[in-house]
């Protein structure tokens, strides 16, 4: 993020802030409504003829929705896990 802001004025943030606004999200949330769209569309292809269409929201995962409580142990043993994952190295000092 700090390299994009000392590499990006305001002005032109403010730019893409305006296109995102005109053309829709850009990155994941973009693929997701995209995602949504055909899936709302095999959805409606194969419902019943009674049967109501669900709203496009119903297709858009949302991330922010699920959420998974860990005891700050558990995050301390995946984040160690992470770190040696990626060729870090764990130094215990014995107190």
């Amino acid at each position: 993020m700090r390299h994009l802001l000392a590499d990006m004025g305001a002005a032109e943030l403010a730019e893409w802030r305006a296109f995102e606004q005109i053309t829709g999200p850009l990155g994941g949330a973009r693929g997701d409504i995209q995602a949504a769209v055909i899936a709302s569309a095999i959805a409606a292809a194969n419902r019943g003829k009674n049967q109501r269409m669900p709203p496009l929201s119903d297709f858009i995962p949302r991330w922010d929705r699920v959420r998974v409580r860990k005891t700050p142990e558990e995050l301390f043993k995946a984040a160690m896990a992470a770190h040696t994952a990626l060729g870090g190295e764990v130094n215990v000092r014995d107190n």
